[in-house]
């Protein structure tokens, strides 16, 4: 009988020392997921659709999905403007 109890105490203390050489700090754990938020966040702003507009050498102003040739200046567009920014038409 005090076999049986020193096996099961014996387990129980190896379970509560497994769990608590595992568990994760709450500083941890929210230092991850603050990492975490922050990669996705970068992930979607390269995601979003996005256009380009410059001048060309004439003058002429073009807006491509592709930037514009090395050394001439340009603006980014977003195809899908974010919620709650008003839309104004008199750039293009």
């Amino acid at each position: 009988m005090r076999v049986t109890w020193a096996i099961v105490l014996g387990l129980v203390a190896g379970i509560a020392v497994a769990w608590w050489l595992g568990r994760e700090a709450p500083e941890e754990r929210q230092a991850r997921e603050e990492r975490a938020r922050a990669a996705a966040e970068a992930a979607y702003e390269d995601a979003r659709p996005v256009l380009y507009r410059w001048r060309d050498a004439n003058g002429v102003r073009q807006v491509t999905d592709r930037p514009p040739p090395p050394g001439v200046s340009y603006e980014k567009v977003d195809i899908q403007p974010r919620e709650g920014i008003e839309i104004d038409g008199s750039k293009l």
